[in-house]
């Protein structure tokens, strides 16, 4: 417990770390800070990383069919639910980073489906329409914003999703 200035007791206690993470970071002489430059070094890491990306979605994308095909199988509850959530939101959270800016529209579409529409009421077949179009964005590497069947796909999923919400979406949806 964490005592106030004025000598009451608060309900936290704070944590010091127990490593001072100054002592991980090398300091830059004058001349090093001068040529330094973050954004570039930055650019440079994620240049480097950059190969992985396709891997890395693949695998986000595989996440979520497999939430799906679970789902399919064993009935919808509210952990699968929730399963198929989190693997949507977090490619809707990564694709622009890794390059695949509309594979991230069409999780951003899932994601605002599944949380306006009660589970017992969620249309699994716009759920896999959502699930089919992600794998094949990422399958067929139409992921780039100048695609325009990836395109056409992911506004025609957002339109027919909201259109589904704004007729079913739960009271508290807004």
């Amino acid at each position: 417990m964490a005592t106030d200035r004025s000598g009451q007791k608060d309900d936290y206690e704070v944590v010091k770390p127990p490593r001072d993470l100054r002592s991980k970071v090398r300091v830059l002489s004058p001349r090093e800070a001068a040529r330094f430059d973050p954004v570039k070094a930055a650019e440079a890491a994620l240049e480097k990383l950059s190969a992985d990306f396709d891997d890395w979605m693949a695998n986000e994308a595989l996440a979520l069919s497999s939430a799906y095909t679970d789902i399919q199988e064993n009935g919808m509850s509210d952990e699968r639910r929730d399963t198929l959530f989190r693997a949507a939101h977090d490619i809707k959270g990564q694709a622009g980073t890794l390059g695949y800016p509309l594979v991230g529209g069409g999780a951003a579409s899932l994601c605002h489906l599944i949380e306006h529409v009660d589970a017992a009421t969620l249309p699994l077949t716009l759920v896999g329409q959502h699930v089919d179009a992600v794998r094949a964005m990422v399958a067929e590497t139409g992921q780039k914003e100048d695609n325009p069947t990836a395109r056409a796909i992911v506004d025609r999923l957002a339109d027919v999703t909201e259109d589904f919400v704004s007729r079913n979406g739960t009271p508290d949806s807004d």
